[in-house]
């Protein structure tokens, strides 16, 4: 079996790294007009934005389109391969294509190009060659060649789509801001991943409410709130005034400083004399997040969730936000 030589390779890691990032500096003065116009043409777009492209650039382009998508401007990639055999007819006249090709010469965006100029769409490619048949055929042409590839064969595609992927999260980004695309419309793309929980979830979606609730009232014997508390399982209770407004709460950490102290009877003390009153609470309106980094700001578990009259409606613990992937 071939033999490894750590040395050898953090050598050659190290130059992969080197090369890719020079490859990626070099871009910088590439952020031009014609950068500019190819951003104008893709905010002006009425329909999609298709990116096309073949082999290592095909998986390049399938990610800038995925990209594109999640950050405001509607994308897809399309192989231009399966173009020529029937799925030219995903792009119509309202839409821009985005070609990708170190080269500029490959053979299958090539063929379907005059029919793409036929329908009046704009063309942006992303070229290794400016003076390609792409680039000269494009509406737009961006230079993204680079002096070498990280291969040290000079033939497998690497500082090359590391040049084309850097260019299109730039074209990507700057379209974001030009949208004016903020967090929320990003969480609204992601509703099943964390940064979409994050985002969009509130307490009110999450938060117990009518006989989950723990709570008792001010005139509760210190017995009768441990019940609740145990039986309700939240690790506190809240104690609310006849009107059901919040007057305290009272949690698992009241009753530990409370034993310390010894000298209280359980069965005949009352729960306001034990309870912390003020207290904070939350707003059903507010984001899990932001509830989770007061929980951890304030280092409490749970929460009573109040109306904007402060009349008790919910209740949140730490478990319900480790449950709901907010943590």
């Amino acid at each position: 079996m071939p033999e490894l030589h750590a040395d050898k390779v953090r050598e050659l890691g190290s130059a992969v790294i080197s090369t890719e990032a020079e490859a990626v500096a070099a871009l910088l003065e590439r952020i031009d007009d014609n950068f500019v116009a190819a951003c104008q043409h893709m905010l002006d777009c009425q329909g999609r934005v298709v990116v096309i492209g073949m082999g290592k650039s095909g998986h390049i382009g399938s990610k800038i389109a995925a990209t594109l998508a999640s950050t405001g401007t509607p994308a897809f990639f399309v192989h231009p391969g399966e173009a020529s055999h029937g799925d030219l007819g995903m792009i119509t006249a309202a839409d821009t294509v985005l070609a990708l090709s170190n080269s500029g010469e490959t053979d299958e965006i090539l063929t379907i190009i005059p029919l793409i100029k036929r329908l009046g769409v704009p063309l942006i490619t992303l070229t290794g060659n400016p003076e390609s048949r792409m680039a000269r055929e494009a509406t737009v042409n961006i230079d993204v060649s680079v002096a070498r590839e990280a291969c040290p064969l000079g033939l497998a595609p690497t500082a090359s789509t590391t040049a084309a992927l850097a260019m299109g999260d730039a074209l990507a980004v700057a379209l974001l801001e030009s949208r004016n695309f903020t967090a929320d419309d990003f969480a609204l793309s992601h509703p099943g991943g964390r940064l979409g929980k994050r985002l969009l979830l509130h307490v009110g979606d999450i938060m117990h409410t009518g006989e989950a609730i723990p709570r008792v009232g001010e005139d509760a014997s210190l017995s009768e709130a441990l019940v609740e508390m145990t039986r309700k399982g939240l690790g506190m209770t809240v104690i609310v005034d006849p009107e059901g407004a919040l007057a305290g709460i009272f949690t698992d950490g009241d009753l530990r400083r409370m034993l310390e102290k010894g000298g209280v009877d359980i069965q005949t003390a009352r729960i306001r004399e034990h309870m912390t009153a003020p207290c904070l609470s939350l707003g059903a309106d507010m984001l899990a997040a932001s509830a989770l980094e007061l929980m951890d700001s304030k280092r409490v578990n749970a929460f009573p969730v109040v109306d904007e009259d402060k009349r008790l409606i919910g209740a949140l613990n730490m478990h319900d936000l480790l449950r709901a992937g907010v943590v």
